[in-house]
């Protein structure tokens, strides 16, 4: 199973996230002090109408009675607004909000460690850039503002409560035990459930994001029933998640209404008794019942809303676990001379969190201007022992080197713009093909553009497109070939300038009509450069100038073409049967 993306404690989590409101001071003070009014506009009512008994007791007139209901009229009116005008500052607020943190996941997430990468997959970035963001804005946008409101009205309505009479005000709080034991009893069982939650999700986007990526390769080896299998466990998993959620959620509900008919039982009784012996009015003891009974929802909703807080805390501390990652920062190696291209790989041992050795006693060295390939069955370490040499992972026990200088010390940001990766897995970006090669070199000219295609021999469709450079590519544009991707992702390798390059299969995906093509293409690319390619086919292999033979994760043999052939050893036979 992938390792997962670090999760943030929930003291950190709120910190960060409060610091985003703190960045906007005005807009977070204007959201505040509208809801703080559309809070106090609705205890006009309650307070009014006890007051309108009383008077219609004492004998009051009509008039009386109509100015009275014109000051709830407009009580009424005036919190409408202000609670309109909150909602909408309140969710400007949060937009902006979640879309800084958007943009700061994104950044770490764009930027992470290759060998990260490796080790955690993607289902679980994407999760938490599609599923968690989803969360957090619906909280922001929606539900935040009434939650907030609710949290408000509240605290007023309570003191207003008690302004009104401190002996009803206690009587209310006969609720609060029972609000108490509620939460004590449904926080500690729910808040488990969404963190796993959250974390099946990852699982099922990932095991979504395995079969969809590689559908060709499912559709082609016949095992669609095995992913879709897979794909139907982790929805299960989470389906039964969230049905165990709801069950608990129910119980509590009940709880929460226990509570509720305790509180207003006890103002009622405290308010009969108070205007018994006449320590109160009856118009006192009415709107103390309303203002008890205005708690309902505010409470209810904060109660029944505890759910999606926690929700929100499982996404924040996924999303703030991704964002404080350290920023992108330019190693300090500068002081290096990197003008020889040499690599040295020395490999005692590599294996995977702990699996299987998958390498051991390797050792490679290119020199500059070099062309090395390997060559082996599936499973020999191939890849392996290329992602070592490109800096995408780190071997367990073992060094690499570039021009002498251990690529640990370089960093990431300087291994990339000195060692050029190409893979079988080549992706072409929806824009235009101009947009998609820049990637590679953003200042390049269309001149240069042009020569890198010609240069992989992809000359002839080029030419054949609508619209030259600026045809759209992609998703939604021009659809390439397995091929043309690949001449496309080599187009880019000839305009980074970079001295060494890692082909790993990077012409596996042409059939037989362009394997020849797509072989000249990367002969012509790495041609003066330190090359080491993993070779799908053995004439990729031929025209290098060192083979190495590998087998369960060892090297076997070694030599050019010619004497290896002439060995008479795996690489001999591996030929020959090649030939037939």
């Amino acid at each position: 199973m992938n390792e997962l993306l670090p999760v943030s404690g929930t003291r950190e989590t709120w910190r960060a996230f409060g610091a985003e409101f703190a960045r906007m001071p005005r807009l977070s003070a204007a959201a505040l002090a509208l809801l703080v009014g559309a809070a106090a506009a609705g205890l006009v009512a309650p307070w009014v109408l006890g007051r309108l008994v009383d008077a219609v007791i004492a004998g009051a007139e009509l008039r009386d009675v109509l100015g009275h209901v014109a000051v709830i009229g407009a009580a009424a009116v005036v919190g409408g607004l202000l609670t309109a005008a909150g909602a909408a500052v309140a969710a400007r607020l949060g937009e902006t909000v979640v879309a800084r943190l958007r943009e700061r996941v994104m950044d770490r997430a764009l930027h992470l460690p290759s060998a990260t990468l490796e080790r955690t997959g993607t289902g679980d970035l994407v999760a938490r850039a599609g599923d968690d963001v989803a969360v957090v804005a619906n909280m922001l946008t929606a539900s935040g503002p009434a939650i907030l409101g609710a949290l408000l009205s509240v605290l007023l309505t309570g003191a207003g409560l008690f302004a009104l009479d401190w002996r009803l005000g206690l009587a209310g709080l006969a609720a609060v035990p029972g609000y108490a034991l509620a939460m004590r009893w449904y926080l500690p069982r729910s808040a488990p459930f969404y963190a796993r939650e959250r974390i099946v999700a990852g699982q099922r986007s990932q095991a979504m994001a395995e079969a969809l990526h590689g559908a060709a390769t499912v559709r082609a080896y016949r095992v669609e029933p095995g992913h879709v299998d897979r794909i139907a466990d982790r929805s299960a998993a989470a389906r039964n998640l969230a049905l165990d959620v709801f069950t608990l959620y129910t119980r509590f509900s009940v709880r929460m209404n226990r509570a509720e008919y305790l509180g207003l039982a006890g103002v009622l009784i405290a308010g009969f008794l108070l205007v018994r012996y006449d320590l109160a009015t009856v118009g006192a003891a009415t709107a103390a019942a309303l203002y008890f009974h205005r708690l309902f929802n505010p409470i209810g909703l904060l109660l029944m809303e505890a759910d999606t807080v926690l929700q929100v805390n499982a996404s924040l501390a996924r999303l703030i676990g991704v964002a404080n990652l350290p920023a992108r920062t330019t190693a300090v190696s500068d002081i290096y001379n990197l003008s020889e291209k040499s690599l040295e790989i020395h490999v005692r041992e590599h294996r995977y969190a702990g699996g299987p050795i998958v390498l051991s006693d390797v050792t490679l060295t290119v020199a500059p201007g070099e062309r090395v390939a390997l060559v082996g069955a599936s499973g020999a370490g191939k890849t392996t022992l290329a992602a070592i040499a490109a800096g995408i992972i780190t071997p367990s026990d073992g060094t690499a080197h570039l021009g002498g200088v251990p690529l640990s010390e370089l960093g990431e940001e300087r291994v990339r713009q000195r060692i050029a990766l190409v893979s079988q897995e080549v992706h072409v970006f929806a824009g235009t093909l101009a947009a998609d090669l820049r990637l590679a070199r953003p200042d390049a000219t269309g001149e240069e553009m042009v020569a890198a295609l010609e240069r992989v021999g992809a000359g002839g469709w080029f030419r054949a497109l609508p619209d030259g450079l600026a045809t759209e590519v992609g998703e939604g544009g021009h659809r390439l070939t397995a091929a043309q991707a690949q001449q496309l992702a080599l187009a880019r390798l000839a305009l980074t300038g970079t001295g060494v390059v890692v082909l790993d299969e990077a012409t596996a995906e042409a059939g037989s009509a362009g394997a020849r093509d797509l072989d000249r293409a990367a002969a012509a690319v790495t041609e003066g450069l330190t090359a080491l390619i993993v070779a799908h086919r053995l004439t990729q292999a031929a025209s290098a100038d060192r083979i190495l033979v590998m087998d369960h994760g060892r090297v076997v043999e070694e030599g050019t073409h010619d004497e290896l052939r002439q060995a008479g050893g795996r690489y001999a036979r591996l030929w020959t049967t090649w030939g037939q």
